[in-house]
């Protein structure tokens, strides 16, 4: 698929930043390290193996590394791709592929289980993607990801928009809008998704200046790829007013600032007729009152007892 403008995300930037984090990211990857042992330990509680897996949006195959720590034969084969071809590269294995989360290469039911730590955030159709996904499963594969949603990097946002609006008039597109976990859901079963859960985390870091929370963004390869971003650099007194702004509401102790990673994970199935589903309603062969020992009060209109 050609990298195009017709999203919120300009793809070929965002393919151009992480090749060019690609060689610095490993002294920045706790995030994405933090996710992978996420999904790691999610991936433990399940008793079963997964013969053929893919790690989407791999970064420098992290994943792989920290899946070393399941059970001998949890997963079998690993493929790991990545959009960023200099990415891929650090990956530290054979099996690994150059793909865009977008456009997946992949046959129907090729894959056991798909993992993405950290990549799907910065997709343009996440619907599209999430389908692709289910379609590239076997019946009864999972899938579990994490990626970056609700409040991530609010601070920065609040900061800048201040700042902006006090010393240009207006605010300029800088931070990417983010995925609500009240959404995740919803987007898990419009894919077609059986059983989808979703649950989050937020990680608090904390930074000497705006200015080094900015540079670490830049090695994660995580640095402003809207669309509409704007073309020019960021004018030097709004750069000082936006750092006053977030000491100001956003300090830490030490005279730091903090950053807010909100995480969620999605985990979903894809279909299969031998897998557990819900019961009708009404069907219930026990009622609530008695599995609680307490008298049922029947409100007036209520037929659902009849």
């Amino acid at each position: 698929m050609d990298d195009n403008l017709t999203g919120p995300f300009d793809r070929r930037m965002r393919r151009l930043r992480r090749d060019r984090a690609a060689g610095r990211f490993a002294a920045q990857d706790f995030l994405v390290a933090a996710a992978a042992r996420s999904i790691v330990e999610r991936l433990g509680e399940i008793n079963r193996r997964f013969d053929t897996a893919l790690d989407l949006g791999c970064h420098i195959g992290i994943f792989g590394d920290t899946a070393r720590n399941l059970e001998p034969e949890k997963i079998g084969h690993l493929l790991q791709c990545d959009q960023s071809p200099r990415m891929v590269e650090q990956v530290p294995t054979a099996q690994r592929l150059v793909a865009d989360e977008e456009a997946l290469p992949f046959a129907p039911a090729s894959f056991d289980l798909i993992v993405s730590a950290l990549s799907l955030h910065m997709v343009n159709d996440l619907p599209g993607t999430l389908l692709q996904i289910r379609q590239c499963l076997k019946p009864d594969g999972l899938f579990i990801c994490a990626m970056f949603g609700g409040e991530t990097l609010t601070e920065l946002r609040q900061a800048f928009a201040r700042a902006e609006i006090e010393l240009e008039g207006g605010m300029s597109p800088r931070i990417a809008p983010f995925t609500d976990m009240r959404d995740a859901g919803g987007l898990l079963q419009r894919a077609g998704f059986a059983m989808p859960v979703t649950d989050y985390e937020t990680l608090t870091v904390t930074y000497p200046s705006i200015f080094r929370l900015m540079q670490e963004l830049r090695d994660m390869g995580e640095s402003n790829s809207l669309s509409h971003r704007h073309r020019h650099f960021s004018r030097r007194q709004t750069l000082l007013r936006a750092a006053e702004i977030y000491h100001e509401q956003f300090g830490a102790p030490e005279n730091r600032i903090r950053a807010s990673f909100d995480i969620i994970y999605l985990t979903g199935w894809a279909p299969a007729p031998d897998q557990p589903k819900p019961l009708r309603p009404g069907s219930a062969r026990m009622r609530l009152a008695d599995a609680l020992g307490t008298r049922e009060t029947v409100l007036p209109g209520d037929k659902s007892g009849q």
